[in-house]
């Protein structure tokens, strides 16, 4: 019975005791009292009452002891993603989230709550800094709202939470992996070829490396004409749409760094030349100069044309894994052809329609097809490579390492803008997390969504709703008992 306040249990054992009471004095002065038919049935009702009272406390021993639940609604929103999952049962230390507010969020603390459910090693706490000061003071809570990570003798604030703002899966996982990992992601972005700008100071990756930092990435900037060689503190190298060539210096520059066991990360849209063939070659990939069409239609049905093709085939592999058959789109994309090469392991990521095919652009970036054309695809648009890094045996700890690229042939499906559609953003990010050699609990988390079932009516419909409801419903109803009181008659 934990958990019974003295109320509670007062009232149950004061219900037994009167019914008992009741028995007793019902029946004094009759004579024979245990022989008595009424004795029999005051005794049945008291042993059917107990058997109820045990039947109810182990059902609720049980429902605590060996507590379930089961996620009916239809996106399955209140249920943690299964690299959230992963990242908690991966924690080896007892890990704790605060949260300082006197008013806790219903929905807060369920998502809280199947944290909790999923490992042992994680618990949380709301604590309302005006009944304790001395802990709020301890964390360095000046205001209400703020949550914090406590990991061991590590301590650090994750974010604030409002009515506007809430805890997500999203920064919550991240940031427990990075608890787990104790690894920072370190993201270089080339420049000085017309890549596009991650920095905000025009349309291009500003969403990208913001959603990156918000993994606990470190995003920089690489001028390999100024630096000659990739840090060594990168994790990955990305090349977003390059529109000039690289020098062969700088192509050399990237060769060694991924011969090393580095990662990279090529987005190139098409009617482009960034003379990276060299680096492509050993790796048997080489980018169609076409441009893939999309004439099953599907597009249409969302609004894109045939040459933005929606993706819904993806390959078995730690990206695209957990896409199942949800949507990407890739505004003007080239196929990515891949030849079978010896100590290479390449994965498809993204299949285009059966019902595409590929069509060649004009020195003018211009495209003219026929719509009557039979179909040619599907074609690969992106694909994941890894080869094992030569030299370089496993150790008892950790396994040989392996040098990692990724190449799309896109980059515009993750600019500023398109990131947040569909998968592309997670299209981007499960492959930064994939580069950079992290666990694959870390990949991109999309947050779950109710699925609108709202009944959007114009002024004439609602008029002509609330009329229906309030006028003719009633004359109806009104009739119908008139009819049968006449028949009655």
């Amino acid at each position: 019975m934990a958990g019974w306040t003295l109320l509670p249990a007062g009232l149950l054992v004061g219900g037994i005791g009167l019914l008992l009471l009741g028995l007793v004095l019902g029946n004094q002065g009759q004579g024979r009292f245990w022989a008595q038919r009424s004795t029999e049935a005051g005794a049945n009702a008291l042993v059917a009452t107990l058997a109820v009272l045990a039947i109810l406390g182990l059902v609720n021993f049980l429902a605590v002891r060996y507590a379930s639940r089961v996620d009916l609604t239809e996106n399955q929103i209140f249920t943690l993603a299964p690299q959230s999952q992963q990242v908690v049962q991966s924690l080896e230390n007892p890990t704790r989230i605060v949260i300082f507010d006197p008013l806790p969020n219903p929905q807060d603390r369920q998502l809280l709550e199947s944290y909790r459910q999923a490992g042992p090693q994680f618990t949380f706490d709301y604590v309302n800094p005006y009944n304790d000061p001395r802990q709020a003071q301890d964390f360095g809570a000046t205001q209400t709202g703020m949550v914090f990570l406590e990991s061991g003798d590590n301590r650090r604030f994750l974010q604030n939470v409002s009515p506007s703002e809430r805890l997500s899966e999203r920064s919550l996982t991240n940031a427990l992996d990075q608890v787990a990992s104790d690894r920072t992601l370190t993201v270089y972005f080339t420049q000085g070829h017309q890549e596009f700008a991650f920095d905000g100071s025009e349309t291009g990756f500003l969403q990208a490396a913001t959603a990156l930092e918000d993994k606990s990435a470190l995003v920089q900037p690489l001028d390999l004409s100024q630096t000659a060689a990739v840090p060594d503190d990168a994790s990955l190298v990305v090349v977003a749409g390059p529109a000039a060539e690289f020098f062969d210096a700088e192509v050399a520059a990237l060769e060694t760094y991924l011969n090393g066991g580095g990662s990279l990360m090529l987005l190139i849209d098409p009617n482009t030349s960034p003379g990276l063939d060299s680096l492509l070659d050993p790796w048997g990939v080489t980018l169609d100069d076409r441009v893939v069409l999309d004439t099953s239609g599907q597009g249409q049905l969302v609004g894109l044309g045939p040459a933005a093709p929606l993706v819904t085939d993806y390959g078995d592999h730690p990206i695209t894994r957990d896409f199942r058959s949800g949507r990407s789109f890739f505004p003007l994309v080239r196929p990515v052809n891949v030849e079978e090469v010896a100590g290479v392991t390449a994965v498809p990521l993204l299949q285009s329609n059966p019902q595409s095919r590929a069509e060649a652009l004009s020195t003018e970036g211009a495209l003219q097809f026929d719509e009557n054309a039979p179909p040619s695809g599907p074609y690969t648009l992106g694909v994941a490579l890894s080869r094992p890094v030569a030299g370089a045996p496993a150790t008892a700890d950790e396994p040989a390492p392996e040098s990692r690229l990724v190449v799309i042939g896109n980059a515009t499906f993750a600019t500023d803008g398109l990131f947040e559609q569909q998968l592309n953003g997670d299209v981007f990010l499960n492959s930064a997390s994939w580069l950079g050699q992290q666990t694959d609990a870390t990949l991109s988390i999309r947050p779950r969504e109710v699925t609108n079932r709202r009944i959007t009516m114009t002024v004439q419909q609602q008029l002509g709703l609330g009329v229906f409801a309030l006028l003719v419903l009633p004359l109806i109803g009104f009739g119908l008992a008139f009819l049968m009181w006449l028949r009655r008659r």
